[in-house]
């Protein structure tokens, strides 16, 4: 019997069209410095700030905060080069996190713009959702910039409503998906 060469849970390699061979996974905490270093690729400003609460670069709380999630209450993914962590260059980001005292998790992407447009975007947003329903919980939410259209199609197309942001914020959507349609 040929022993197949599994992978550890939530890793998967990634091929993009464009030839970029990514690794999905887990973030480290050797993952500080290249995340500190290609953060200023991710996305727009706008995007970034509602991450971390810092535009232009991530600061070492942030940073620490990223590297060192609750595996009890949130996940952050990354898409790194296929190499060891803390070398390895990091394309994108992905983090979901639970609300306290509820059932739903609020996520975030952020996808450098070198990697954008290649199905990364959708490839995290499903091992988001993956993850969301192996908590049991009843829904998953991201705030998306109104004018942000391809993410917007992107979560639609996974299932996601848009729906009117709850505080009302300008220029913001918040994107919904029942997990739990059985309610």
């Amino acid at each position: 019997m040929a022993t197949r060469n599994r992978m550890p849970p939530w890793h998967e390699v990634f091929k993009a069209p464009s030839g970029h061979e990514l690794l999905i996974r887990p973030i480290r905490p050797e993952d500080d410095e290249p995340l500190k270093g290609a953060f200023s690729l991710f996305g727009p400003a706008e995007v970034r700030d509602r991450l971390t609460q810092s535009v232009d670069e991530l600061s070492a709380e942030a940073a620490y905060r990223l590297t060192h999630p609750n595996v009890k209450n949130e996940i952050v993914l990354v898409a790194a080069e296929n190499e060891q962590a803390g070398v390895a260059v990091v394309g994108a980001l992905a983090r979901a996190s639970i609300i306290p005292g509820t059932k739903d998790a609020e996520y975030s992407i952020l996808i450098s713009r070198f990697l954008i447009g290649q199905g990364l975007g959708r490839q995290l947003m499903r091992k988001l959702v993956k993850w969301g329903k192996g908590k049991y919980l009843d829904h998953l939410y991201g705030d998306v910039l109104e004018a942000n259209e391809p993410m917007k199609q992107l979560a639609a197309s996974l299932g996601f409503k848009a729906v009117p942001h709850p505080q009302g914020t300008p220029g913001l959507v918040r994107m919904v998906l029942d997990l739990d349609p059985g309610q």
